[in-house]
């Protein structure tokens, strides 16, 4: 019996290569680019498997790869894959939760002490031999301890940088649609409030919702109005989740005192006046950009397609109804 085909459509680590190949027959796109429509489409046509990493997976590229039974994303977020169209054709989807936790809110709350204490300001004002002495008025920047931390988004990686801030004294609000236990948000020093509470409170607004339409431009004009002027905002999670342009007038006009960003609304285009402004932290996307975790997520998403193309259910399936 011949081997099902798989397309894997960025390098990986070796190691998880290696391990689909015990099964499968493998393809790889040997260059980290980001494949037009045209070549996934093409490279799509006979397999059963796709391994997608910073891939679109739109519904045309479904319809034309007839053999297609899994897509296996090498990360949290899949709003890169057209679920429904997977889902009408039964093909299961699966992505990478949990392995991404602890990186990601570690770039989270460095991100956040970036800008709390302008350390990427300070370090470009040193090497541009701008510092000749010791002076009083130079850089001060904004504690953490007594402040208070807003977390929009309260799951696995909004609860990990809420037991990080637990280190550093700082007060923790949150708001989601999910709440965990009682027990939980004491086991964290977490308050649970409402968005309007949250966003007037925090001097410090970590987002960690996933990107749905119920989240795109969550927060826009309306809602960094209402915080005070002397918050930052921290995003690693989706980039359309804010609305850039309302975020750069809001920092032009001081309505806010500076970001700390990882993901961008029309990435890898940033708005211009964000790269111009000392007080924005910018960094390419790179929450997960560690060696264990990378390696830990490309593991998991070759479990998942193996899985799938085995017959079983995989451990991480996005869409369930396709199941069975």
């Amino acid at each position: 019996m011949s081997l099902p085909k798989v397309f894997i459509t960025r390098p990986l680590p070796q190691a998880a290569i290696e391990r689909i190949a015990t099964r499968c027959a493998v393809t790889i796109n040997p260059e980290d680019v980001r494949l037009p429509a045209a070549q996934v489409i093409e490279a799509c046509r006979e397999v059963e498997g796709l391994v997608a990493s910073g891939t679109s997976v739109s519904a045309e590229v479904v319809e034309q790869a007839p053999h297609l039974r899994v897509v296996s994303t090498v990360g949290v977020g899949y709003d890169n894959i057209d679920v429904a169209a997977c889902t009408r054709r039964r093909i299961l989807v699966t992505n990478c939760p949990g392995v991404v936790t602890e990186a990601t809110a570690d770039l989270s709350f460095a991100l956040l002490m970036a800008v709390a204490r302008r350390l990427v300001e300070a370090d470009r004002y040193v090497r541009e031999g701008h510092w000749r002495q010791w002076q009083w008025g130079c850089m001060w920047g904004t504690d953490l301890a007594g402040k208070t931390l807003g977390i929009l988004g309260f799951g696995r990686i909004g609860q990990a940088v809420a037991r990080r801030a637990r280190g550093f004294s700082l007060r923790i609000l949150y708001h989601s649609i999910d709440r965990p236990t009682p027990e939980r948000e004491q086991e964290l020093w977490a308050q649970y409030v409402d968005r309007e509470t949250l966003l007037r409170e925090a001097d410090f607004l970590s987002i960690h919702v996933p990107l749905a339409p119920e989240t795109n431009h969550l927060i826009s004009s309306a809602e960094l109005a209402l915080m005070k002027p002397t918050a930052f905002l921290i995003n690693t999670s989706r980039g359309k989740v804010v609305e850039e342009a309302a975020l750069v007038e809001a920092l032009q006009t001081k309505r806010i005192a500076g970001a700390g960003l990882d993901v961008f609304e029309f990435e890898p285009q940033i708005h211009p006046a964000l790269l111009a402004m000392p007080n924005v932290v910018v960094t390419p996307h790179m929450g997960t950009a560690t060696r264990e975790t990378r390696l830990a997520m490309a593991m998991l998403a070759a479990e998942n397609l193996l899985a799938a193309l085995a017959g079983q259910r995989p451990p991480n399936l996005v869409n369930p109804e396709a199941w069975g």
